[in-house]
């Protein structure tokens, strides 16, 4: 009974600290949010690190086969080795979870589900906590739990029912060689405090308790050479599973998170960022914005772009508030590192080159870069990766849109900012250039350049607007043949102009274009919302031919493993222990974002064409209202399509309207 009184007291003591990832909207439960993470578990020597996704950042696809549903039953488990570790170190990149993870240890320690080895939990917040001068073993049990009623010498006594929490450790800040006649051995000796934490680290002091330490990789070096026997985690973010987890946890209404997963889904670039933990959040928190104010995603004005900037914002309201000019050349020395890898196909970063940058601060690199260390016998030393390959991306196209007070000049040599020749080089040949490429459209949007001003202090250059206009319509106007109708048909045009969400540039882009021709292309739900975009502020369209197109609302792939447990997922029909399904609203038909978008006011529409497109019967409402409302549609074609007897008595309705003016159907 004590006991358990003991773990109720120091769980509600780590409760009052900061709540973690639900910032901007009310903390619910701990349990039903609590998402599990991919982790990879690999016992290494004291110089070592494993080569995953802190190296890569490209998310979960090289996780080890450990990976666990409840990944916090790893931590004190015997490894391959069958060793019980006593030491646990969890590395992962700003962002990952690792804060989140401590939480769920202290969480089920206190109510006695996990984790019951341990009679005390002691949990240090490296980053929060303030610590005296000089302490004890035992003074620092008393200041994490100032309410215990058992004294700390007490509790010290059976050092193996201890567990020390350090929390971010890379926050201590203080220097990790100390002289070994110097370290304690009594838990009761005041000491200076570095010395103390040092005590515990190498296990001069209570040497049977255990240890875990979360940090971030650019940690790893220092920490390494303190510690033996060691086991290290590496948190490699969310499966695909979890990701789709995650967004039913955290919209408690099914339908909500249905839509929202959809959404996400078929933006192949927000789907691949979101094993990121905290890139996950704030897809949900705008997408819950966007909910609230619209109540329909299918009006979402938030594109790629705009996301990751409120994630850099969240990312960077962590770090030491330094002069805002100190960000502003660190953000333009990391834009140039970013966009010279981009060129030369290169993820992984040397020291020298991070140093010959300016980029080794300590106080910003480590929340856009990660470090990976050598094993014992590499003769290199450290290189780094951007978190995300997508980040790297939008870091280069960052490099092209930001002011500066002249070119850039590092130990990579200079790189010229020429947007006329990277948006060259990406129509000729580099095709893996189209994700920066979007993201210089989503940067010069006056949303963008308003955000980057106010939240992050950078400037973007007004210049680049004008020559990515240019160069889109340049673009598709080669694509036309001589002597016919302008035409777009290229999807890429319009992800780009939805990048920039402004209805006066796209108008500008289109205002040439008189057809928009498609064909054999799937149409995801993102792709449908990017060429509604545009078509409603297309006026001068006149034909569009969408031939052969599929439209999807759903990506079948995407459903969720029923081998993952989803206990405590919330909702109507939901059950704790019970496994997920897959619950959907009823849909709209799937050419409703292309009707609606069609019936704009001003539309100067003649022509649709959508043979060979394999309409159904649920298709034939919407097109009835549209020849209805349409007195301009004077041709509409649908062949290859299954319309049943029911749906061409539809079509019939939408014919017989006055305001029907169709001249031909085939």
């Amino acid at each position: 009974e004590h006991r358990r009184n003991t773990r109720e007291h120091m769980v509600r003591e780590s409760h009052q600290d900061r709540e973690l990832g639900t910032c901007l909207r009310e903390s619910p439960s701990f349990h039903s949010r609590f998402t599990a993470l991919t982790i990879s578990r690999e016992p290494r020597n004291k110089h070592g690190a494993k080569d995953g996704a802190v190296g890569t950042g490209q998310g979960c696809t090289n996780a080890s086969s450990g990976a666990a549903t409840a990944v916090t039953t790893m931590l004190f488990e015997p490894g391959g080795d069958g060793q019980t570790p006593q030491v646990v170190v969890l590395v992962g990149a700003p962002g990952m979870g690792k804060t989140t993870m401590v939480r769920k240890v202290m969480v089920e320690w206190g109510e006695g589900t996990l984790h019951t080895q341990f009679d005390f939990v002691f949990c240090i917040d490296c980053k929060a906590i303030t610590l005296p001068m000089e302490a004890s073993v035992a003074d620092l049990v008393s200041q994490c739990c100032p309410g215990l009623r058992m004294p700390a010498g007490k509790i010290l006594d059976d050092q193996k029912k201890i567990l020390f929490i350090f929390d971010g450790f890379e926050a201590l800040g203080f220097s990790l060689v100390q002289p070994e006649a110097e370290l304690s051995s009594d838990p009761r000796e005041v000491k200076p405090l570095e010395l103390t934490l040092m005590s515990l680290l190498k296990k001069t002091v209570l040497p049977e308790a255990s240890l875990l330490i979360t940090t971030r990789p650019t940690a790893l070096g220092s920490l390494g050479r303190c510690l033996e026997g060691e086991y290290y985690m590496e948190i490699v973010g969310f499966s695909a599973a979890r990701r789709e987890e995650y967004f039913h946890r955290y919209f408690e209404n099914p339908n909500k998170a249905d839509m929202a997963f959809r959404f996400v889904r078929g933006n192949e670039i927000l789907h691949s960022l979101c094993v990121i933990p905290l890139m996950s959040w704030t897809v949900c928190t705008i997408l819950e914005q966007e909910l609230c104010g619209t109540k329909n995603l299918l009006e979402c004005s938030k594109a790629t772009t705009g996301t990751v900037l409120f994630y850099l914002s969240q990312l960077l309201k962590h770090r030491d508030r330094d002069n805002p000019q100190v960000l502003q050349q660190f953000l333009l020395q990391l834009c140039s590192l970013a966009a010279d890898g981009i060129w030369k196909h290169k993820v992984l970063f040397e020291e020298k080159e991070i140093k010959g940058c300016g980029l080794d601060q300590p106080g910003l690199l480590p929340f856009f870069l990660n470090e990976r260390i050598p094993k014992e016998g590499e003769d290199y030393g450290s290189v780094y990766a951007f978190t995300h390959l997508h980040l790297q991306e939008f870091f280069a196209a960052m490099f092209y849109v930001l002011e500066d007070d002249g070119e850039m000049v590092s130990s990579l040599g200079r790189l010229e900012k020429d947007v006329n020749k990277l948006l060259e080089s990406y129509s000729k040949s580099r095709k893996d250039l189209n994700v920066t490429v979007r993201f210089l459209f989503g940067l010069v949007s006056q949303k963008s350049i308003e955000y980057m001003d106010k939240t992050i202090g950078c400037r973007i250059s007004p210049q680049a607007r004008g020559e990515l206009l240019k160069w889109l319509q340049g673009r598709d106007r080669g694509l036309s043949h001589p002597g016919q109708a302008l035409k777009v048909s290229e999807m890429d045009t319009f992800h780009l102009l939805f990048e920039t969400n402004e209805k006066s540039f796209a108008q500008c882009a289109l205002g040439h274009f008189t057809d928009l021709d498609l064909r054999d292309t799937k149409l995801t739900l993102y792709d449908q919302m990017a060429l509604s975009f545009c078509i409603q502020h297309w006026d001068g369209l006149g034909c569009v031919t969408l031939q052969g197109c599929s439209f999807h609302w759903q990506d079948p792939e995407a459903e969720l493993d029923a081998s993952v447990p989803c206990s405590g997922v919330s909702g109507a029909g939901g059950h704790p222990g019970a496994l997920a399904v897959r619950r959907r609203e009823e849909l709209p038909c799937p050419i409703h974002l292309l009707c609606r978008a069609l019936r704009h006011r001003g539309s100067a529409l003649r022509v649709l064409r959508l043979q060979w497109c394999r309409l159904s019967e649920s298709c034939c409402a919407e097109l009835a209202t549209l020849l209805a409302e349409h007195p301009g549609l004077a041709q509409l074609e649908l062949g290859d399509s299954s319309l049943g007897d029911s749906g061409v008595r539809l079509l019939c309705e939408g014919l017989r309207t006055p305001g029907c003016r169709l001249r031909v159907l085939r």
